[in-house]
Order: structure tokens, then C-alpha cells, then sequence
């Protein structure tokens, strides 16, 4: 544990006797570092993202497996892409070790497991057209280890984010996203950091794979779901600003094409 720096000791000491006011000062100041930490693995992402998008292209699927944090930041992603790209929640998914309990609840020992993480993706019969990311601040959480390692034995592809350099988990896989952020403010806390830096990492994989998959036309997301007043409304002036129509005939067609793509097809 000492060799790992999301687990060494803060820069901030005697935290219960602070402020509200420098607390807040302390975890903006080692905020501003992340995005920082996370250029500097602009290539490694861009490597990961060309392998995972090879996999899409050819019907294959994303996976996220983790625990934690770490596993509800992958959940928290492919549960997003849906509504945001219309892609199939097949697509895209994300594995937390100790199912769907351990999304709001921890679940004790759930992470130590090292052969449940390949069970769980045997659920969804993963195969070899499909990529798989192991997500862990530390790299070194036996449920992704497992995961990641009989993958590897059955030639499936996968990759590795974590916040330590030679991580262990990035050892085992194909391709290695490393962001070090440094030590936390609350010692091991790496929900902080180490959480966000991972969010930006995965924020950046889906977004410019569903890009480059084709659900986006210019900057805007023409595949996205008509879930809601807001969302309605945003098609609506996609279209009004591709066509001149009128609101109400964008909105009327909008709604019996239920996308924004099938609208501007329909031209």
C-alpha cells in the first residue's frame, strides 16, 4: 500500500479543526490539478478509445467492470449513453462488483472476489467481439484482476483506467489508461481525485466514440431520446435550425419521427 500514491498521506493535516471555508480551498485547490494529470494521458486514451471503437464497428460491445466507486462511475456512463446517443443499453454496460445492490449500498467483500467478476460477464456471454474495462483508483482490486486475467486467457480484449503507475490491473490488460492525480485531502479517499479523474477519462472514451460512431452531426446529438419536455424542445431547434421550418411543423415532425435524425433523412 505505501508504493501506491492514491494511498498516500495528504498534503492537509488536522482537518476537523479547518474551516468550512478552507476546507472547500483545499479540495478546489487539488481539483485543479485533474485535468492537469488527465493531458498528459490524452494519448493513452485516444489508443484505448481506437481499440474500443473497432469492437463497436463490428457489432461488438463495451463493457465496464469495477468496484465501488470506480464500478458506479462505469454504471453512471453506459447508463448514460442511451438517452444522451440512442444506442441500445446492450451497447454499452457497466458491471459493479456485488450487482445492482452495491450501486447505493456497499457490499462487504463484494471487491475481493476474484473470479465473480468474469461469472458476471459470462451473464451477458461476453465473447471476442466485445472490450472490456477495468476500472480501479488503486489497480489493484482483485474483482477487476480476475476479470481482467481470464478475459486475457479466452482472447478477449480488454483495457485497464486506474490512477497508479504500473498498476497491476494495467499489467494484465491490452491497453492502459494511468491518470496519477496525487495523494487525496482525506488520505485514500479516492472517491475524490481519483473519481473524478476516472469520470473525465470515461466522459471522454464514450463521448468521442459515440461521436465517431456517427450519432452526432456537427455538435449535436441527433440520436438522442425524446425523454422528456426539455429534450423535445432541443430537437426541435435542431431542426428549425437545419430546415427554417416553423416551430410547430419541427415539433409536429419530430414527434411522428421520433428522432432527429429520421427527420433530417426524411429531407
Amino acid at each position: 500500500m505505501k508504493n501506491l500514491i492514491t494511498e498516500s498521506e495528504s498534503n492537509y493535516n488536522n482537518l476537523e479543526n479547518k474551516s468550512f471555508t478552507d476546507l472547500l480551498n483545499f479540495i478546489n485547490k487539488e481539483d485543479a490539478l485533474i485535468a492537469q494529470s488527465v493531458s498528459k494521458a490524452i494519448f493513452s486514451i485516444a489508443e484505448m478509445a481506437e481499440a474500443i471503437y473497432a469492437k463497436l464497428k463490428d457489432n461488438g460491445r463495451l463493457f465496464y467492470i469495477g468496484a465501488g466507486t470506480s464500478g458506479r462511475l462505469g454504471i453512471l456512463d453506459a447508463s448514460e449513453c442511451p438517452p444522451t446517443f440512442g444506442v441500445s443499453s446492450e451497447k454499452i454496460v457497466g458491471i459493479i462488483a456485488g450487482g445492482d445492490k452495491a450501486i447505493r449500498t456497499a457490499v462487504e467483500g463484494a471487491e475481493d472476489d476474484i473470479n465473480q467478476a468474469f461469472i458476471d460477464l459470462q451473464k451477458f456471454n461476453v465473447n471476442q467481439k466485445d472490450f472490456v474495462l477495468g476500472i480501479s483508483a488503486s489497480g489493484k482490486t482483485p474483482y477487476v484482476i480476475g476479470g481482467l486475467q481470464k478475459l486475457k486467457e479466452n482472447q478477449i480484449k480488454t483495457g485497464a483506467l486506474s490512477c497508479n503507475q504500473n498498476s497491476r490491473i494495467g499489467e494484465i490488460a491490452k491497453h492502459k489508461i494511468e491518470i496519477e492525480v496525487g495523494p487525496e485531502v482525506i488520505t485514500g479517499s479516492t472517491r475524490m481525485k481519483a473519481g473524478t479523474a476516472q469520470k473525465m477519462a470515461l466522459n471522454m472514451l464514450s463521448t468521442s466514440l459515440m461521436i465517431k460512431l456517427g450519432h452526432v452531426k456537427g455538435n449535436q446529438m441527433i440520436d438522442m431520446q425524446l425523454s422528456n419536455v426539455k429534450l423535445i424542445d432541443r430537437g426541435t431547434d435542431m431542426i428549425v435550425k437545419e430546415t427554417g421550418w416553423a416551430r410547430e411543423k419541427a415539433k409536429k415532425k419530430l414527434l411522428e419521427l421520433g428522432s432527429v435524425r429520421k427527420v433530417l433523412e426524411s429531407l
